[in-house]
């Protein structure tokens, strides 16, 4: 009895169970459910042998057409008088149903095909087609339409980016962005011009890696209150320009963003000289103004913004207190130079003296050393030859070298920044806070830069840049021999890479002259020439004027990355000695 149940009720089960093609087909269909996917297969007479009920969610046809058996030529005619296809926009003219079809069919007939068409206004499909060697042909179908959708809004985004950046590069004043650890994540150009650096030195560090702790302490103090208040600051700091001329800069900072990605951003402008109008006025085609002139508008062609500069001069941050007190000698024949200087360095807090010549510079530096007073910078006019230098530098005493036009106008400018930039993050200086908040660089000396390059040829300045920049160096490029020296004494890379012609000096006589003021003082900075081609006498040359090695023209990443690991990494072990 039991077992005719058990034989009745297998049957009633094998009845209700599919057979082996509407098995696979069942199965077929739940894997197109689960990958949001059409199939279609055929085989090498182009016949159906399954069609999901998926294609139906891609195309309004009776479904009959998906039946096994059914011609792929009578699918796609179905497709076609559908009306969702699409259409090529570059096609001159329509394109007929039996073209579209023998089309379409010609791509099911491709080993690999993949294509993507555009559906309506807002649907993306995506075909994936392959025939496999015995004939039979997959199609895959796939709707990518909220892939495509945020693509778009992505390529928006990154347009409304650009256009952000573009507009931020093209304002005549600097602006700065600062993240929630006082860390630069924004600077237009006329930033980098003010302070002569660029965004890739500037992003991705804080202000005392960039300014003397002073002025570090300064704007961190109005930085962190803007953050945790959300109040405005405004400020005005009296700063001094290449050209000797002091002028307020007002600073203007405010907090954007939301709770826990605060971000602080900051204007800077240059307010004019004795109430003078802004420059644009001198500029303007028409200037429309009331009675009392408290309101005054102007029109101002775009050719006359073109052609005028509109970005700030170099400028450096004036701090009475960094100055007050530093002891500084003149060097100098030229008695109205020396007036002026001395005069200037009163101005300002400093401690000056004058000498004529370098016997009167070398008894004034032996009898202050043997007094134990502490020379803060010597300035030698250039008129007067190097010797200047190399007595300061075997006193261990930094040294600049100007020319009398600098003398006369450019001498508190320079002065600011040999300071600014040479007391930079000393031991024992550290701005306020907790350690955790700052991330001070110890990776070398940071003077601004570690490769001195000298070189006149515009292309081979833009070959060492592009390396140099890839690498990750700082650097620095000097233009003449008599500059890259000047450079070298101000700044002391870490190495140098010399063209031996040079205008003004070439690269033997400036690399003697280096090595000259070096005697005595312990130090060396590793020279390595740079030759056009391979002439031995060029070779024994360079040797001859002190220089450590010699490289090739056209110069390449891995050329230049040995020798900085070979001299870069001695001259810094030998300083750690």
């Amino acid at each position: 009895m039991t077992a005719e149940i058990d034989k009745a009720a297998f049957a009633a089960m094998a009845e209700d169970m599919p057979s082996d093609g509407n098995l696979q087909a069942a199965l077929f269909d739940a894997v197109c459910d689960g990958l949001s996917s059409a199939f279609l297969i055929y085989d090498k007479n182009d016949l159906l042998l399954f069609a999901s009920r998926q294609v139906l969610n891609f195309f309004p046809i009776p479904p009959q057409f998906l039946q096994p058996s059914t011609r792929l030529r009578d699918f796609l005619g179905a497709v076609f008088d559908s009306g969702v296809r699409h259409h090529d926009a570059r096609a001159r003219s329509a394109v007929t149903r039996d073209d579209w079809i023998s089309q379409r069919i010609a791509s099911h007939w491709r080993e690999r095909f993949e294509t993507t068409e555009h559906f309506g206004a807002d649907r993306w499909v995506r075909f994936v087609k392959r025939r496999l060697p015995s004939g039979l042909g997959v199609c895959i179908l796939s709707d990518i339409s909220e892939v495509k959708k945020r693509e778009e809004q992505w390529r928006l985004d990154m347009e409304r980016v650009q256009l952000t950046e573009d507009i931020l590069d093209n304002l005549s004043f600097p602006l700065f962005v600062k993240d929630r650890n006082m860390v630069y994540v924004a600077v237009n150009k006329a930033f980098c011009d003010k302070y002569q650096t660029s965004a890739d030195e500037v992003l991705g560090r804080k202000g005392v890696d960039l300014f003397s702790t002073d002025i570090a302490n300064r704007f961190e103090e109005s930085d962190r209150h803007v953050l945790e208040t959300g109040e405005m600051s405004i400020s005005r700091q009296r700063q001094i320009a290449r050209d000797g001329i002091e002028r307020d800069v007002v600073t203007r900072k405010q907090r954007i963003g939301k709770p826990g990605r605060y971000f602080l951003v900051a204007t800077m402008q240059d307010l004019p000289k004795d109430g003078a109008d802004f420059d644009e006025f001198a500029l303007a085609s028409e200037i429309k103004e009331n009675s009392d002139r408290s309101y005054r508008r102007a029109y101002v062609p775009m050719a006359a913004l073109q052609t005028a500069s509109r970005r700030p001069p170099a400028m450096e941050t004036f701090v009475p207190e960094n100055f007050s007190g530093r002891k500084i000698l003149v060097v100098t024949a030229d008695l109205a130079a020396e007036s002026a200087a001395l005069k200037m360095l009163a101005k300002y807090g400093f401690e000056a003296c004058s000498v004529h010549n370098e016997n009167e510079e070398a008894a004034f530096l032996d009898v202050a050393s043997s007094l134990g007073i502490k020379i803060d910078l010597v300035i030698v006019d250039n008129q007067l030859g190097n010797r200047g230098l190399e007595l300061a530098e075997r006193q261990n005493v930094p040294a600049l070298s100007l020319d009398g036009s600098q003398l006369a106008t450019e001498l508190t400018f320079l002065i600011a920044r040999h300071f600014n930039r040479n007391i930079r993050g000393k031991p024992g200086d550290s701005i306020e806070g907790s350690v955790d908040d700052w991330q001070i660089a110890t990776g070398g000396e940071d003077s601004g830069f570690q490769i001195l390059v000298a070189e006149d040829n515009d292309i081979n300045q833009i070959v060492f840049s592009q390396i140099l920049e890839g690498l990750g160096y700082r650097y620095i490029i000097a233009t003449s021999g008599d500059e890259a020296v000047r450079l070298w004494s101000e700044h002391r890379p870490q190495l140098i890479l010399m063209d031996i012609s040079l205008p003004g000096l070439n690269g033997f006589e400036a690399a003697r002259l280096i090595r000259r003021t070096e005697k005595g003082g312990g130090s060396h900075t590793p020279i390595i020439g740079v030759l056009t081609q391979a002439f031995e006498r060029d070779r024994n040359e360079c040797i001859d004027a002190g220089m450590d090695d010699i490289i090739m023209k056209p110069v390449s990443p891995d050329i230049l990355e040995t020798v900085f690991q070979k001299y870069m990494r001695a001259s810094r072990k030998a300083q750690v000695q």
